[in-house]
C-alpha cells in the first residue's frame, strides 16, 4: 500500500483513477490543461499526505477530498470562482480532447457553460452527485455535513443550473450572445466547446 511507504503502488492507483479524477477536475474548471495539472497535484498530495488515509475508511471519498481541495486551492489562489479566463488559450487543446468530440452539440455546450457559471460549492455538489455518481452519503462525508444537507444543496444547485441554462439559451436564441458571457461568444464564433 502507498500508505505504508510502497510508492511503487502509486502507478496502479494512477492508472485506475486518473480518468475519473480528470473528469472531475475538468468539470470543476472547464479547462483540459488545468484539469490535467490538478490531477497531477492530487496524486502529489496523495503521496505527500498518505499518512492521513485511515485504513478503516473508504479510499474514494479520501481521494475526492484531495481533488476537491486541489480545485478549491486553485480558485482561492487565482482569486476567481469561475475559471473562464484560460479557455481562449486552451481552445485548440479542447478541440482535440476526446470529450470535446463527444460534446459537440450546442445544448451540451450551453449546459456546460451554465455549470461553470455556478459558484464553486454548487458546481461541486452537482459534479459529485450527477457526473461522478457519488452517493449522497459519500458526498456528506466529503463535505462534512448531513445527507439531508447534501440533498438540499443538490436541489438548490439544480434549480440555479436550470435558471442559468435557460438564461444562456434565451440569449443564444435571441442572438444576444453579448449578455451570455465571454465563453459563449467564443463558442458561437468557433463552434461548440466542451
Amino acid at each position: 500500500m502507498v500508505k505504508d511507504g510502497e510508492v511503487g503502488e502509486l502507478g496502479p492507483l494512477f492508472e485506475r483513477h486518473h480518468s475519473r479524477l480528470y473528469q472531475f477536475c475538468l468539470r470543476m474548471t472547464g479547462t483540459p490543461a488545468l484539469a490535467e495539472d490538478l490531477v497531477q497535484e492530487v496524486f502529489h498530495r496523495m503521496l505527500r499526505y498518505r499518512h492521513t488515509f485511515r485504513g478503516d475508511s473508504l479510499f474514494l471519498p479520501w481521494m475526492y477530498r484531495m481533488a476537491r481541495n486541489a480545485c478549491a486551492d486553485h480558485f482561492r489562489k487565482t482569486g476567481a470562482d469561475q475559471p473562464l479566463g484560460e479557455r481562449e488559450e486552451n481552445r485548440a487543446d479542447e478541440r482535440t480532447d476526446a470529450l470535446a468530440r463527444l460534446e459537440e452539440t450546442e445544448a451540451i455546450s450551453l449546459l456546460r457553460q451554465a455549470l461553470l457559471e455556478l459558484p464553486f460549492d454548487k458546481r461541486e455538489v452537482l459534479v459529485l452527485s450527477r457526473f461522478e455518481a457519488r452517493r449522497y452519503k459519500e458526498i456528506a462525508e466529503l463535505l462534512d455535513c448531513s445527507v439531508g444537507a447534501v440533498k438540499v444543496r443538490v436541489h438548490r444547485a439544480i434549480g440555479e443550473l436550470r435558471s442559468t441554462y435557460l438564461r444562456l439559451l434565451a440569449a443564444a436564441e435571441a442572438g444576444d450572445l453579448a449578455g451570455a458571457g465571454p465563453d459563449l461568444r467564443g463558442a458561437a464564433a468557433e463552434g461548440p466547446t466542451p
